[in-house]
C-alpha cells in the first residue's frame, strides 16, 4: 500500500506490524486524521470548475513499483501547451497533479512527501505524462504546499519500496528503536517499546557473575 510508506519512515517496526502482522489500534491522532479525510474520501464526487476537473479518491497503482493505492484529489488542469494528458471528452490537454490531505502541520520528516511522490509515479506510468508537481494540504496550516519532486528524492523513494518487499517477502518485523516518537503512536500497546530498556537475559547472568 502506498500509504504504507508513511508508516515505514516513521518507524519500519510500526509499518511491520501493521502490514504484516495486521495490528491496528486508534487513538486521538488516527480518528482525527479519518473524520477530516471522510469528503476527499469520496469517489463519487467530481467536479469540474473553469479549466480545472477534480477528481477525488483516485485509485492508483504501480506495476514497476508493485504499489497500490489511492489519491486524496487528482487535479486536471487545461493547458494550451503539448504537454500533460488528452481527455476527449473535455477536448483538451490537461497537466495533472495529485493533492494529499494531512491533518496538523508539516513534518519534520519527508513522509508526507514520499507518498505524494509514489501517487506521482503511479499517475505517470498509468497515464503516460511526467509529473513535475504536486501538493500536501495541511488542515492546521489551512493552506497547500506546492511540492517538486528531484531526482534524489525519487531514488531514494524506490530505494525505500525495495526495503519495504524486502521485509514483506521475509515477514520480517524490526526490533524496536525507542525514541521521542513512541509517545504519539497508536502501538505502543501493542510493540510496548519500554520493554526494549530491559536488560536481556545474558546482559544480567554476566551482571551477576561479573560481581
Amino acid at each position: 500500500m502506498i500509504s504504507g510508506i508513511q508508516h515505514f519512515v516513521f518507524c519500519r517496526r510500526q509499518w511491520a506490524l501493521i502490514h504484516i502482522e495486521q495490528q491496528w489500534e486508534e487513538n486521538y491522532f488516527t480518528v482525527d486524521g479519518e473524520l477530516k479525510h471522510e469528503r476527499t474520501d469520496n469517489p463519487e464526487i467530481h467536479e469540474k470548475r473553469k479549466n480545472t476537473i477534480t477528481v477525488r479518491a483516485m485509485p492508483v497503482k504501480s506495476q514497476t513499483l508493485g504499489i497500490t493505492g489511492k489519491c486524496d484529489v487528482v487535479e486536471f488542469t487545461k493547458t494550451e501547451k503539448e504537454c500533460g494528458i488528452y481527455i476527449p471528452q473535455y477536448e483538451g490537454n490537461y497537466t495533472v497533479a495529485p493533492i494529499e490531505y494531512k491533518r496538523g502541520k508539516p513534518k519534520e520528516d519527508a513522509s508526507d512527501i514520499l507518498q505524494l511522490l509514489a501517487e506521482v509515479y503511479c499517475l505517470e506510468e498509468m497515464l503516460a505524462t511526467q509529473i513535475d508537481k504536486g501538493y500536501l494540504f495541511y488542515f492546521e496550516t489551512r493552506r497547500r504546499e506546492e511540492i517538486h519532486f528531484s531526482k534524489e528524492l525519487r531514488q531514494q523513494m524506490i530505494e525505500i519500496f525495495e526495503e519495504m518487499h524486502s521485509y514483506m517477502d521475509r515477514g520480517y518485523t524490526p526490533k524496536v528503536r525507542t525514541s521521542k516518537k513512541c509517545k504519539t503512536c497508536s502501538l505502543k500497546d501493542i510493540c510496548l517499546p519500554e520493554l526494549n530498556k530491559n536488560k536481556k537475559v545474558r546482559q544480567y547472568i554476566q551482571g551477576r557473575v561479573s560481581e
